[in-house]
């Protein structure tokens, strides 16, 4: 039997699959964009806003959006976690343009790790919302 509740299961299974979806749609629509058909890329984009906000629902749900010096520990050590563990393991195992299409994402996840460093301690030394 699992420790974590089975509704709070499903409600990070529900968010993963709506973010998921949102950020294929975001693709689609890039690469319509990409094709000359900024419609068809505006259709997708609002579809994908559609997802998020259903992603977003189920992630307050679950509890994971809380406040702002939780939210930016949290993320900052899934960064930490992404870029020291997960995606190392991975480019092991992948094939060679797998492997450096991970070293790409690492490089950009060591930028988005030091924003949220920043924004940490912006934050910290602000009173209330940032400047």
């Amino acid at each position: 039997m699992s420790r974590v509740p089975r509704s709070l299961e499903h409600l990070k299974t529900g968010f993963a699959s709506e973010a998921a979806s949102a950020a294929r749609y975001r693709a689609y629509a890039a690469r319509a964009q990409r094709e000359g058909m900024p419609n068809l890329a505006r259709r997708w984009g609002e579809l994908a806003a559609a997802k998020d906000e259903l992603a977003i629902l189920q992630l307050e749900a679950a509890g994971q959006v809380r406040d702002e010096k939780s939210s930016l520990a949290d993320a900052l050590a899934e960064e930490r976690f992404e870029n020291d563990v997960l995606y190392p393991k991975m480019i092991r195992d992948a094939d060679e343009a797998a492997a450096e299409t991970f070293r790409k994402v690492v490089s950009a996840q060591k930028d988005h790790a030091g924003r949220l460093a920043e924004l940490r301690d912006a934050l910290a030394g602000s009173r209330g919302d940032l400047q």
